[in-house]
């Protein structure tokens, strides 16, 4: 009798829809950001990306994320909608630990009472579905992870396989954070007390004023930490100085 070739498919399917890597190799976020790359392309997504879980209706989009392949221009559009702490995406995934679909409503904000904010028209042809989860930092920090592409929902050993992935990378990711009790020796009092205020929402004429200096000054604290931080603006000096616990 012939025997099914049915248990030896299925393990070349498994085995074929595996991601490996090496975690103890990954030591920055432009590694991280290359596996990232790689995951997607594997699994036929096109974008992705990882952010801070918003806690408060303040917190914007950009000041949440820490890494993406979105287009530059599609951040500023969906950072500029406000949508994003009040979303679908992040209100179910603050009700659930499994992994979350669905379509381009996912971005949208929730209902509420001043009516819903339908950003759908920001998405392009590679973020007509999404595939979400929410991870915790060995603190409990809460971060969205996001992925996204024209391709159907993974379900059963490729959903379980990307997940693991995910929580795999996700674990590399927080060993990059580490790196911020190295850059706050580095960053003087003045400096992180400057980008503190940023964060808060104040501008550079406000942050003179509270703390006594010339708007000059304020200006020299920020270029400096901004380059101590290897950052390309003040925003994302701010957004790394967020990640790596220093404000």
């Amino acid at each position: 009798m012939k025997e099914s070739s049915e248990p030896a498919l299925r393990r070349e399917a498994e085995a074929d829809m595996y991601f490996e890597f090496d975690p103890a190799s990954v030591r920055t976020e432009y590694e991280l950001l290359h596996l990232m790359r790689r995951l997607i392309a594997r699994y036929r997504f096109q974008r992705f990306l990882i952010a801070r879980l918003p806690l408060a209706e303040q917190q914007r989009f950009s000041e949440s994320l820490v890494l993406s392949n979105w287009p530059p221009e599609l951040v500023r559009q969906y950072d500029a909608s406000g949508a994003f702490h009040a979303s679908v995406l992040v209100q179910r995934l603050r009700q659930t630990k499994l992994p979350l679909a669905g379509g381009a409503e996912l971005l949208d904000a929730a209902s509420t009472e001043g009516g819903d904010i339908s950003v759908r028209h920001l998405a392009d042809p590679d973020m007509a579905r999404h595939f979400a989860l929410l991870l915790h930092t060995t603190y409990g920090e809460p971060y969205v992870v996001l992925l996204s592409g024209a391709r159907e929902e993974p379900v059963g050993a490729e959903c379980a396989m990307l997940y693991l992935t995910l929580v795999q990378l996700f674990e590399c990711l927080e060993r990059t954070f580490d790196t911020g009790s190295t850059v706050r020796e580095k960053l003087s009092g003045r400096e992180i007390e400057c980008l503190r205020w940023a964060a808060a929402g104040k501008s550079s004429d406000e942050i003179a004023i509270i703390l006594g200096i010339s708007a000059y000054t304020v200006s020299s604290y920020f270029k400096s930490a901004t380059r101590k931080l290897d950052a390309v603006n003040r925003m994302q000096a701010i957004a790394r100085a967020m990640r790596m616990k220093l404000i």
